[in-house]
């Protein structure tokens, strides 16, 4: 049985475009000002410090500037950046106001597609093999400053959800959610 690798996913702090609700998708946007002044403010909990401290912590970051900014506000210069840690592609409705895409959005499931972009099976595809790759990286706990849509597609994998009923938690900013990922399953 392959081993079992603990990470904790942290989403990016705020963007102008996260205070006006518009889908952010693979838009590389920067953090606002309130992004950073809240950022300043977050603290990583004590085990993570420890480990980090230890050098027993790995660290990865979506390439995006506000996952770059968000990793540094953390006290990660450097951290790997990963591609498959991107934001979902939402395609043609990359920008559009997400008020504007509740019909479309209301009942998604894991096969729905924007035109021009990804599904969520898509996206825990990717991230999927990701994770694969790091119970090879000789680390146990890793940290990743990614997205919402990743946090969420992760999160559906591992408690069972659909993704067509209402989210069964709420996926809150600023807060640090923890998955294992042991064998084949999360």
């Amino acid at each position: 049985m392959s081993r079992s690798v603990y990470v904790a996913l942290v989403r990016h702090a705020p963007t102008a475009w996260n205070a006006d609700g518009r889908a952010q998708g693979r838009a590389d946007i920067p953090l606002s000002p309130e992004g950073r002044a809240r950022l300043a403010r977050w603290r990583l909990p004590a085990d993570l410090v420890a480990l980090h401290a230890a050098g027993r912590l790995g660290w990865a970051a979506s390439p995006l500037q506000r996952t770059v900014a968000t990793a540094d506000g953390l006290g990660v210069a450097r951290p790997t950046l990963e591609a498959r840690l991107m934001e979902r592609d939402y395609g043609t409705w990359t920008g559009q106001r997400l008020a504007d895409l509740d019909d479309a959005l209301a009942h998604e499931g894991w096969d729905h597609r924007p035109p021009g972009g990804e599904s969520p099976a898509d996206v825990l595809a990717r991230v999927r093999a990701w994770l694969d790759e790091l119970a090879g990286s000789g680390l146990e706990t890793w940290l990743a400053v990614t997205h919402r849509g990743v946090i969420r597609v992760l999160i559906a994998a591992a408690i069972g959800w659909d993704l067509r009923a209402p989210e069964p938690l709420r996926l809150l900013p600023e807060r640090l959610h923890r998955i294992r990922r042991r064998g084949d399953g999360l």
